[in-house]
């Protein structure tokens, strides 16, 4: 109860605090590629649920079915590269947390895809909402940099990444608490505005 009372009291505010960066950000979108200012993409929730995924475009095409992006691809726009090295493409995932699909902190959502391949692992782990950060999210910070250096990233992701986050996003259910929550949160923020002092 306190966890969903904290996520519709701080997703209400971000997104009213934020509202004159997701205009513009909206604006630089439209003006830098043709396409929407929203993607979304379907992603598996609690108890299997499907449901989709919001976030700023960074991309000048319509996922050809590969549901991961590597470090590199030419897809990706100029202001889709800035947004992902800041995180701010992530944002519109407040809606998310406000309709109560995703939390602020719990194992990162995947493809339906993804999901199958794994099932006895995310029986457990879908038992709570998926979130926008976990102890996977920081360890795997610069994941489409590390897919980049594959030659078959989606073998390689299933192969080494995924098990992984998987295992981790388990760790967090042993150890999820209020407390352990807020210090995600603050890792996740150290590790952004430390990437921005280093731009």
């Amino acid at each position: 109860m306190m966890k969903r009372a904290f996520d519709i009291i701080f997703s209400l505010v971000g997104l009213v605090l934020l509202f004159p960066l997701l205009v513009i950000v909206a604006l630089l979108i439209k003006c830098d590629s043709q396409g929407p200012v929203f993607f979304k993409q379907e992603r598996m929730g609690r108890g299997f649920r499907p449901f989709w995924i919001y976030k700023f475009r960074t991309m000048r095409q319509a996922s050809n079915g590969f549901p991961l992006t590597v470090g590199g691809d030419p897809r990706i726009t100029r202001v889709g590269r800035l947004l992902r090295k800041t995180k701010i493409d992530e944002l519109p995932q407040l809606f998310n947390v406000l309709k109560g699909e995703m939390t602020f902190v719990g194992p990162r959502p995947e493809v339906r895809q993804f999901v199958e391949l794994f099932r006895d692992d995310y029986e457990e782990i879908l038992k709570m909402r998926p979130g926008i950060t976990d102890i996977a999210s920081l360890k795997y910070q610069n994941e489409a940099d590390i897919l980049g250096r594959f030659q078959n990233p989606e073998k390689e992701y299933l192969r080494l990444i995924l098990p992984d986050k998987t295992r981790l996003a388990k760790e967090y259910l042993k150890r999820a608490s209020f407390f352990f929550d807020l210090v995600l949160i603050l890792k996740t923020l150290s590790k952004l505005f430390g990437k921005l002092d280093r731009k």
